[in-house]
């Protein structure tokens, strides 16, 4: 497995229990996605995976080697974050963020041939290199967040609610290119409150609630789970559909 996390907890303070022995895997090439609530601990296993906090208990390893708590450690070892809400630079360029992407890097002709890739992924984005961060629309926010990611030449990129707060247009543009980018060999692991896309695309799934993981499978199998269609879904439960159905006349 690229990445194997086992028994993972993590509190906040001494009273709020975030994980609780989380335990999954991702393998090398897939999209894996982590589907639960707001508050399901989403996030926080998303920061500890490059280091930004530090597990109470558990083990993380990426390519066999153990994760640790240093944020630029994890992004040489070859794991980048496009975090929730895509915390760009506002008051730098589309241009300047992308190379903020690659700052541990410096090879130029990789560099230009990246830039180059991450343009075919979200042509925008050339369109755009003096604007600045700020001045974008939501989706071409999300877009450079997602190229500035790429820039390091990850091997796991980290997805953290790529389509939080975008029209379904932009929701479409922005599943095509995850599906562009793991065929071109980067492995994904995907956080999302859009369960219907997440598992569409999904080869390997993880249900999170309140901090545990209460069901795995594909994404093929949690799309046919009655739970996961009723609490993600908006699927109601066949009883329920028939306790609804007015009587016959």
């Amino acid at each position: 497995m690229l990445l194997s996390v086992e028994r993972l907890n993590y509190f906040y303070g001494e009273a709020i229990h975030a994980l609780r022995d989380v335990s999954f895997h991702v393998a090398k090439g897939e999209i894996a996605s982590i589907i639960g609530a707001n508050g399901a601990g989403k996030s926080t296993l998303m920061w500890l995976l490059v280091g930004l906090l530090k597990p109470k208990s558990g083990t993380m390893t990426f390519n066999g080697q153990l994760i640790r708590p240093v944020p630029h450690r994890a992004v040489a070892s070859g794991i980048a974050l496009v975090p929730e809400r895509r915390r760009l630079f506002p008051n730098l360029t589309v241009r300047e963020n992308l190379a903020l992407g690659s700052y541990l890097r410096h090879d130029r002709a990789g560099l230009a041939q990246d830039q180059e890739y991450v343009f075919s992924l979200f042509p925008v984005l050339k369109e755009r290199l003096s604007q600045y961060a700020g001045t974008l629309s939501g989706g071409q926010q999300q877009m450079l967040a997602i190229a500035r990611g790429l820039m390091s030449r990850p091997q796991l990129l980290l997805l953290d609610e790529p389509s939080l707060g975008l029209a379904p247009v932009l929701v479409q543009q922005v599943f095509a290119a995850i599906q562009a980018i793991v065929s071109q060999g980067t492995t994904i692991l995907l956080v999302e409150q859009n369960a219907l896309k997440a598992l569409e695309i999904s080869a390997r799934a993880y249900v999170l609630e309140v901090g545990r993981i209460v069901l795995q499978g594909s994404g093929k199998d949690l799309l046919g789970n009655p739970s996961v269609q009723a609490a993600y879904l908006g699927v109601r439960q066949r009883k329920d559909l028939l306790e609804e159905q007015p009587p016959p006349k």
